[in-house]
């Protein structure tokens, strides 16, 4: 067996020493092009693949931060996942009735959250490890993240508070999304009141709307309750009553969307006449709602008026297209990644609230054209 290619036979090769192939390694942009492709191609040339536990041992930093996010599958405990299947080789050939398939994982705000942090880790030669707190193990689970990298990033609610105070002891932790409420964190959000304020004051002043219903999220979501507050602003300033609590209350999926509006339809049944327009907290439940209308006859937006809040990409291809509020969830996992670096470099630095701004996209589901 080939003897395994060292730090030393790396530095050999290139003529260099060994503190400045760490250098390469670790903060390429702080040595010169020439040498730093001297040292790469060394690696190359040599298969030389770096101890991340070494590097961890010497600078006592891994250069891994840490991404927590919460379960959005519905799993609770390993019981509730279906047995493998373990029927060899044979191809199912099933037909497509065009049944819009039950996303559980809503997050396609997550996957671009992620996405950006990602993005924002390579850029600074750093990696990231990801954990979805689930289940009864969920503070262990967070605890095992927090031992292992140089700092955490958390979605809002997404890990109790004192968990995430035992954690700080250790490591910086910066929380995305979700408003301050009297912890030492670093936060990092969007503007959710204001763009549901004035994507309800679109609906109320362009489109003449007076009947509008919010359809919300999870009660315990921050970002659900500040989009709320935004559109009970929109309707106090247009001098119309603001409802104190959510019309439909679902839970960000598609799934439940579809439900809610079969429930809506049966009401109608009753002679409850639907909403003339729904005001959405995200886009999976607008279009949750608009599989369910749609199939019935209902005709968005001429019998009802219909927005979300979030920007995914299926909004630009649903019929009629979605309107919504786009947010910056890439640029959220950027400045997430940024904010850790910033603490990791100065941890005396006051906490610090960032606010991202959002823009209201205008389609078709509102009876723009």
């Amino acid at each position: 067996m080939p003897k395994t290619p060292t730090v030393y036979d790396v530095a050999d090769r290139a003529g260099v020493s060994i503190a400045t192939v760490s250098r390469v390694l670790r903060r390429p942009d702080d040595v010169r092009e020439s040498t730093r492709d001297l040292v790469l191609r060394a690696v190359r040339e040599l298969g030389y693949v770096p101890s991340g536990a070494a590097r961890g041992l010497a600078a006592r930093q891994t250069g891994v931060l840490g991404l927590c996010f919460p379960d959005v599958d519905g799993i609770d405990d390993v019981a509730d996942l279906p047995a493998l299947s373990r029927t060899g080789r044979r191809v199912e050939v099933v037909v497509d009735h065009g049944q819009v398939a039950a996303s559980r994982w809503s997050n396609l705000y997550i996957g671009e959250v992620m996405r950006g942090a990602e993005l924002e880790a390579w850029r600074t030669g750093l990696a990231v490890m990801i954990a979805v707190a689930r289940g009864a193990r969920r503070d262990d689970v967070v605890a095992d993240l927090a031992g292992r990298v140089d700092g955490l990033a958390v979605l809002s609610a997404t890990v109790p508070d004192d968990v995430l105070e035992h954690v700080e002891r250790r490591i910086p932790v910066v929380i995305m999304a979700g408003p301050r409420h009297g912890d030492r964190h670093d936060h990092i959000s969007v503007d959710n009141a204001a763009g549901m304020q004035a994507l309800t004051r679109h609906l109320l002043v362009d489109h003449g709307a007076r009947d509008l219903a919010f359809v919300g999220g999870p009660a315990t979501s921050p970002d659900d309750a500040d989009r709320f507050a935004g559109f009970r602003a929109a309707l106090g300033e247009a001098g119309l009553p603001a409802p104190d609590d959510v019309a439909w209350r679902g839970d960000f999926t598609r799934s439940t969307a579809r439900e809610l509006a079969r429930r809506m339809l049966d009401a109608r049944d009753r002679g409850v006449p639907l909403p003339g327009a729904l005001v959405c907290s995200n886009d999976q439940t607008a279009l949750g709602m608009l599989d369910v209308l749609s199939g019935a006859g209902v005709h968005v937006p001429g019998d009802v008026l219909l927005t979300g809040f979030d920007g995914i990409d299926a909004g630009q291809v649903s019929s009629p297209r979605l309107t919504t509020v786009r947010q910056p969830m890439v640029e959220l996992g950027r400045a997430a990644v940024a904010r850790l670096r910033e603490r990791m470099a100065d941890p005396g630095r006051p906490p610090s609230s960032e606010s991202l701004p959002v823009t209201v996209i205008l389609r078709e589901s509102c009876g723009c054209h």
